[in-house]
């Protein structure tokens, strides 16, 4: 596994699957959260790739333009991991 650095290009909520935090609820969206898909962009041996990433939930979702750790595997760069 190696790192390097990569940005955020596009972050998408998806709306259709909703997390409901709270036991009660007094409105449709109270205590609700929603996972996220990111577009995120990155360099390994000079070749560019541009890939997505579900998030969970409950994991904070970066800002477009944020810089974030990329963890891969280095025999299949498209294989990818990000650390927030």
């Amino acid at each position: 596994m190696k790192e390097t650095k990569g940005t955020v290009l596009s972050a998408k909520k998806q709306w259709w699957l909703k997390v409901n935090t709270k036991s009660v609820r007094f409105g449709p969206l109270d205590g609700a959260t929603f996972p996220h898909i990111v577009k995120i962009k990155y360099t390994v041996d000079g070749k560019e790739y541009v890939k997505h990433k579900w998030l969970n939930a409950g994991v904070r979702c970066p800002a477009v333009g944020e810089t974030v750790t990329v963890i891969y595997h280095e025999d299949k760069p498209v294989k990818f991991s990000i650390s927030l």
